[in-house]
This record gives structure tokens, C-alpha cells and sequence, in this order.
């Protein structure tokens, strides 16, 4: 099965489209997705992902790979009071999620994770090819 980690849609090169996108972004997006930023890209060997997770420790971030679909996903436990006083006003996020749909052509159990300074690093190796055995076809 083929992975849509390199595809982008063609109409975002489109001014009219770009600026319709922007506009509805309040509404039909979630914000949260810009705190995991993604960079990226494919290796002779596979995929490289780059995601930016500024504020969260290494215990914090979980990594699945299930049904062809990459998902990463970060939780702080949240206190009720913080030593310096109460909240009145919260708006960083203590939890975000982001899945990627990598399909079935990724060797699963070479999938490598590294988190360093709010960076988390994925490659994903890709897997070779089947070849199925060439089968003859008698003629009548």
C-alpha cells in the first residue's frame, strides 16, 4: 500500500485557495497541531520525521504504529495548583496528538525514536518490495 507522507494536495499553491484556507482555519482546524510541527523526509533508506515538541520530557511522549497509521502523542500530568499561585488563565496545552498515515510499507520493528532538547526524530526504514514468484500460464 502506498504511504501519503510525501503527498500534498495541489490546490495549496493556489493563492485563491490559500486564502480561503486561512480564513476558515479558526473554524475547521485545530490549532493544537501547530505545537508538533513536522518536518519531513525520505532517505534512500526510508523516512526521517522531525516534530517539534518544545515543553514536554522524554517519559511525556508515546510513539504507536498501528494499521498503517503513525500516531505521536504527548500528555503532562496537569497539577491542580502550582506552588507559585493559581491559574486564571491557561492556554498552553498540557496534551497533543498528531497521527501520520505511513502504510504498510514501513519494517516495523527497525523503527528507530530519539528525543532530544523538544525534538522528537523518527526514521522509518522503508521495507523492500514483495516479489511475488512468477507463475506460468498454460495456453489451451
Amino acid at each position: 500500500m502506498k504511504n501519503y507522507l510525501t503527498k500534498r494536495n495541489d490546490y495549496t499553491r493556489d493563492p485563491f485557495f490559500e486564502a480561503f484556507d486561512d480564513f476558515f482555519r479558526p473554524v475547521f482546524y485545530d490549532d493544537r497541531a501547530d505545537s508538533m510541527r513536522t518536518d519531513i523526509r525520505e532517505t534512500d533508506n526510508g523516512y526521517q520525521l522531525d516534530i517539534e515538541m518544545p515543553g514536554f520530557d522524554k517519559k511525556d511522549v508515546k510513539v504507536a504504529l498501528e494499521n498503517g497509521y503513525l500516531t505521536v502523542t504527548a500528555e503532562k500530568s496537569e497539577k491542580e495548583e502550582d506552588k507559585n499561585g493559581k491559574y486564571l488563565r491557561k492556554e498552553r496545552s498540557v496534551s497533543c496528538s498528531r497521527s501520520y498515515y505511513v502504510g504498510d510499507d514501513i519494517e516495523r520493528e527497525n523503527v528507530k525514536a530519539k528525543y532530544e532538547n523538544g525534538m522528537l526524530t523518527l526514521n522509518l526504514p522503508k521495507s523492500q518490495p514483495k516479489q511475488l514468484p512468477s507463475h506460468n500460464i498454460e495456453i489451451e
